[in-house]
């Protein structure tokens, strides 16, 4: 009955894990470090330009003032 039955190679079974596991981490992280810049880190920095190209601040601070969102800050008045 034990004659059927191929016995088990242990001498090495560590290293040849470690490889077929290591080699799938590095595709794996690979692929997902290249998803984020692709998919999500280029997309919100031209998000982020776009927005900063007619931006001003001070005219939304001046808005918010009118408003009357700042406390400690009073509304100009005419």
């Amino acid at each position: 009955m034990s004659a059927l039955l191929p016995k088990p190679r242990m001498r090495g079974l560590l290293n040849r894990r470690l490889k077929f596991h290591l080699a799938g981490l590095l595709l794996f992280s690979g692929g997902f470090a290249a998803w984020h810049k692709f998919g999500v880190s280029e997309p919100r920095k031209r998000a982020y330009e776009e927005f900063y190209k007619n931006y001003d601040a001070v005219k939304e601070f001046e808005a918010m003032r009118e408003t009357g969102v700042f406390e400690s800050v009073q509304p100009t008045k005419p």
